[in-house]
């Protein structure tokens, strides 16, 4: 009796295991992706990604060299071991030259596709290049991509960024992942109003953006890219970034990629793990 317990109990805990979600995003401003890039750059971008379940990417450019740019990508993707499929959005209501858009590329097999993505209208006015949305699910899980690229810091993209309280009350129930290019970093107060209902930055105190040179070992300039969720909805397993710069023989060479690092993180969706409980014997 004392060993089918031990059994039930250990059978109960690896189902439980199994159905916790754990899914691992990046986000990467791959400054003008178009058709400029080469081959070897392209193939440099997948070997770099391939291991993520979901990607987000910013600052593709709006002409067709940037469609054709995450096409490829996408190509290079599904060379690596695993089916990859991709989005491409249209160019963002922007003001002039500053028009672009966005992507988002995922392995098939693991992430699906609920929904037909969007580019968010609800502030159009008021935000220069309106963010990216998509929603997904990932082992039954659904979740909710806000993939954005703000304006410069020497235009004030808080004066964007402060919209994003709303977006949890415009789109209720569903658990947003905020991800992209914020140009201001996750100290600063813009992001007190959703810090204060639940969601958190996966990185802190970490520069994502390169220098033109290297001084000395510090080849980081700002801290401008991160991943924000609700802390109510997922558990964050683990976070970081890609130190891109160090497969380059210098700066310059790393900064025909991009000029910003790919960030990540991994969570885990708990919902659901104490289903089976009540048939633990003795319980």
């Amino acid at each position: 009796m004392l060993k089918t317990r031990i059994l039930l109990i250990f059978l109960l805990f690896f189902c439980n295991t199994l159905l916790i979600a754990q899914v691992k995003i990046s986000s990467w401003n791959l400054q003008n992706f178009g058709k400029t890039k080469t081959e070897a750059e392209i193939n440099f971008m997948a070997n770099t990604l391939k291991d993520f379940d979901l990607v987000a990417l910013q600052e593709v450019v709006a002409g067709y060299g940037g469609s054709r740019a995450v096409a490829k990508l996408a190509d290079e993707l599904n060379r690596k071991g695993a089916k990859w499929k991709y989005l491409v959005s249209d160019p963002t209501q922007s003001t002039p030259y500053a028009t672009e858009r966005y992507a988002f590329l995922w392995k098939s097999a693991t992430v699906k596709q609920m929904e037909k993505a969007w580019l968010d209208q609800n502030y159009v006015a008021e935000i220069d290049r309106e963010p990216y949305m998509m929603d997904f699910s990932y082992k039954g899980k659904p979740f909710t991509l806000v993939s954005f690229h703000a304006v410069p810091k020497k235009k004030q993209p808080e004066t964007e960024i402060k919209y994003f309280k709303f977006l949890p009350g415009k789109y209720p129930g569903k658990n947003l992942i905020f991800l992209g290019d914020f140009n201001v970093p996750q100290s600063h107060t813009v992001f007190n109003p959703l810090k204060k209902i639940g969601y958190r930055p996966v990185l802190q105190n970490q520069k994502t953006t390169m220098k033109m040179e290297c001084v000395g070992e510090e080849c980081l300039a700002s801290e401008y890219d991160n991943i924000f969720y609700n802390s109510n909805n997922l558990q964050l397993l683990s976070s970081g970034v890609v130190l891109i710069y160090k497969k380059f023989p210098d700066m310059k060479a790393v900064r025909r990629i991009s000029d910003h690092l790919p960030v990540w993180a991994e969570f885990e969706f708990l919902d659901g793990s104490q289903e089976m409980q009540a048939i633990v014997p003795g319980k």
